[in-house]
């Protein structure tokens, strides 16, 4: 999707005209309903249409604009605008045009300021992602036809100075989208791992570690999850230094299962496709690190990710079995299915000794119990430091991230004790799973500050009710995290 920032609408094909609540024109608009003779009015209050957030009224060629429709698209209430009304009328005028045979939308913003009008660019831009490369048939009129989005402002060179970023951090959104909606035959730990090195285009480090050299380095809880899959394991390093030289980095950590059949605990076959984005957690890490060089952030980050793929067959791990982890402990594996946090504990503890960052935060499609406490709107947060959550949370409440904080309550400890190992990788059931979980991802973190964000309700969408989310992959987690760097942590 091209963007381009203009002074005059022109003659255009489709023009978004933004709307408050109450039916109060933006910008122009009432510039364009006088012109139109009042129709634009009429149109609204003949209507219901009121200017409410996700809603649209599109107008036929009225006479006197220069144009053969006017969509009319809600901001909601005026006195509360923000980025979120103003990334929902951009996405969702852009769905209300993007099958109409068209190919350019005029957004008229000359009531908003140079970033609010970067961020129609920025919104569109997420909000026309489809992963469609292996549709082979496709109706011409299922195809969107849009390819440009003309947005009218004051300062065309400041907008597209805010955009400049802004479209790094979407790229690193729909690379992750890229990496969830692939299919497991295609993205398994190798491929997974080249796509990530090609990002050494951007300015990242790259470096690939493959079975010999993590067998060397101990990861054998790692190693347990993969050794029943033909497909090698993989962990990926990327490293951005945008900051001070010397200054400590701030580190990420993602699940990288490209594929979860659940071992010898094998899953029911029902559902059971959708294991493809089980690597969800690594693919937020990738996309923020392919936004934090993209707009060349200042700061010092590192991103790890466990690439594995978790089959039955004869060398597959066993329900029982002990397995000695990189930071010596031990480790009583009582279900297979239970791999996620086998695959994150090494990488933590590889994390923390190697980088010493200043915090870790680790993204995972973890467990399903977050589900059943959260719903399918929240990601979980754990963590052992306000520092490192609460600036979680916030940046999730600035982009329309939802996350929760749940406890890491001590009493809960004794129900990952093993009685022949230092540690099992499942609590006593059901009850408190995500805590349980969390509970044994931080033994592996020492006194690191850190925070875990199982984000298994929030990585795939079965139907998407935000105008800029697609159907399927979402993408979660880059935005917020790189939210979170820009507000907190960059020099």
């Amino acid at each position: 999707m091209k963007v381009e920032f203009v002074s005059a609408a022109g003659a255009a094909e489709i023009l978004v005209v933004l709307v408050n609540e109450g039916r109060a024109l933006a910008g122009a608009g009432a510039d364009y309903d006088k012109a139109a003779g009042g129709a634009l009015t009429r149109a609204m209050t003949s209507s219901r249409f009121t200017g409410k957030t996700d809603s649209t009224l599109t107008v036929s060629a009225p006479a006197g604009v220069d144009a053969g429709a006017v969509i009319l698209s809600g901001l909601g209430d005026a006195a509360k605008l923000n980025d979120k009304a103003i990334e929902s009328a951009a996405g969702s005028a852009y769905h209300a045009a993007k099958l109409s045979g068209s190919t350019v939308l005029t957004v008229d913003a000359t009531g908003l300021s140079p970033e609010q009008a970067a961020r129609i660019g920025f919104a569109t831009r997420l909000a026309a992602y489809r992963f469609d490369k292996y549709l082979t048939k496709q109706k011409p009129e299922k195809i969107p036809s849009l390819t440009t989005i003309r947005i009218v402002c004051a300062d065309g060179k400041a907008a597209e100075a805010a955009f400049t970023p802004m479209s790094a951090v979407a790229d690193g959104v729909i690379f992750a989208r890229d990496l969830v909606a692939e299919p497991a035959n295609v993205l398994y730990p190798v491929e997974f791992a080249r796509r990530v090195k090609a990002l050494e285009s951007l300015g990242l480090e790259v470096e690939v570690l493959g079975e010999a050299e993590l067998e060397k380095l101990g990861m054998r809880t790692l190693l347990g999850v993969g050794q029943g899959s033909r497909r090698d394991s993989q962990v990926a390093i990327m490293k951005w230094n945008g900051g001070k030289a010397g200054d400590q980095p701030i580190a990420f950590v993602g699940k990288g299962v490209t594929f979860d059949t659940g071992g010898i605990s094998i899953k029911p076959a029902d559902g059971m496709e959708d294991m493809k984005w089980d690597m969800g957690g690594a693919a937020a890490v990738s996309g923020l690190m392919h936004a934090l060089a993209g707009r060349k952030a200042r700061v010092n980050a590192v991103g790890i990710i466990g690439l594995v793929e978790n089959m039955p067959d004869g060398d597959a791990q066993r329900p029982g079995d002990v397995v000695i982890s990189m930071s010596g402990q031990s480790v009583e594996v009582i279900n297979t299915d239970a791999e996620g946090r086998l695959v994150l504990a090494d990488c933590l503890w590889y994390t923390q000794e190697r980088f010493k960052p200043k915090f870790m935060i680790d993204l995972a499609t973890l467990t399903g119990a977050i589900i059943v406490s959260l719903g399918k709107d929240y990601a979980g947060v754990f963590s052992n430091s306000d520092a490192v959550a609460n600036p979680v949370i916030a940046a999730g409440n600035k982009v329309d991230e939802n996350f929760w904080r749940l406890p890491l309550p001590a009493q809960y400890e004794k129900h990952i004790d093993s009685p022949i190992a230092d540690v099992k990788n499942t609590g006593n059931g059901r009850a408190g799973g995500s805590i349980t979980a969390a509970l044994f991802l931080q033994r592996f973190v020492n006194d690191t500050p850190w925070a875990h964000l199982d984000i298994a309700a929030v990585a795939w969408a079965e139907k998407s009710t935000r105008a800029i989310v697609p159907d399927g992959a979402v993408g979660f987690g880059v935005r917020t995290l790189d939210r979170m760097v820009a507000d907190t942590y960059e020099s």
